[in-house]
């Protein structure tokens, strides 16, 4: 496998939020240099859930994760194993669910914080955070620079083909603050100016980007529910490949074919929705 490619999934933004606040992404889109759409998540728009569905390309329904009491193996064809299959190098850097439903389940703080396993059939390389306390309080959350530093580091030292990283910051601060506050005004400009210092890099290392969201947030904070505010997120694309019309609505379950179909490898029967990008 040739070809590169890193998602970058900043936990529960709504829609409104991205294209208001994060002024460096759509200068770039300004620019001519990315493209953004909207995207719309599954029910329930709760993180576990919709993070199997954006692997998977399935709904909650089918993988099986229905909320986020709901943490187990996914047993299905997803991102990481088809892009191993292809002969791709995988490394996230995430929450530990992604370890849980794409690699082994229960996570184990030792042996899972941090693994190199060349020979794996999902995540190859992976460093992991749990929030193992997060309250109403205490976010319990790692700078987001720390962890696009890691995902550069894994990118340099290991020369993956694919990736991800996933914070939780932004959706941490909304379920605190509601997303109509000048604390979340500060934090997407922040997060924004923050992932603005290390994008450059990854595009000048050969991959393409892909910056969205898992779900919305409702301006009380609330995720899990219908309606555009909890469901929707923009979606940033940078790189060679031709998208839809910029009024496009994309499906959450286009995600994971889209990117199969980036890296030229296989997509599996299970994940029926088309790609969005060619």
């Amino acid at each position: 496998m040739d070809r590169k490619l890193l998602l970058i999934i900043l936990d529960g933004v709504p829609y409104a939020n991205w294209r208001r606040y994060f002024g460096c992404l759509e200068g770039w889109v300004a620019n001519g240099d990315a493209r953004v759409w909207r995207i719309r998540a599954m029910l329930p728009s709760m993180s576990g859930p919709c993070y199997a569905s954006i692997h998977s390309g399935v709904a909650p329904q089918v993988h099986g994760v229905l909320s986020n009491g709901h943490i187990q193996r996914v047993d299905m064809p997803d991102v990481f194993s088809e892009t191993r299959k292809a002969g791709g190098v995988t490394g996230a850097v995430t929450h530990s669910w992604w370890s849980e439903f794409f690699n082994r389940h229960p996570f184990d703080y030792i042996r899972d914080i941090e693994y190199d396993e060349p020979e794996s059939p999902t995540i190859n390389h992976g460093r992991f955070h749990t929030m193992t306390g997060y309250d109403h309080i205490n976010q319990a959350t790692p700078s987001d620079v720390d962890l696009f530093a890691t995902l550069s580091s894994l990118c340099q030292r290991f020369s993956l083909n694919y990736g991800i990283l996933h914070t939780c910051t932004l959706d941490s601060m909304g379920h605190r603050f509601g997303h109509d506050c000048t604390e979340m005004d500060h934090g997407c400009a922040l997060l924004d100016a923050m992932l603005a210092k290390f994008l450059p890099g990854w595009l000048a290392m050969g991959y393409e980007v892909i910056v969205t969201a898992d779900h919305g947030q409702s301006q009380r904070g609330h995720h899990g529910g219908t309606g555009a505010d909890q469901q929707d997120a923009a979606l940033y694309y940078f790189g060679p490949a031709d998208g839809p019309a910029p009024d496009t609505l994309i499906d959450q379950r286009q995600l994971a074919p889209t990117i199969l179909s980036r890296l030229g490898a296989a997509i599996p029967e299970t994940m029926k929705h088309p790609a969005f990008l060619s």
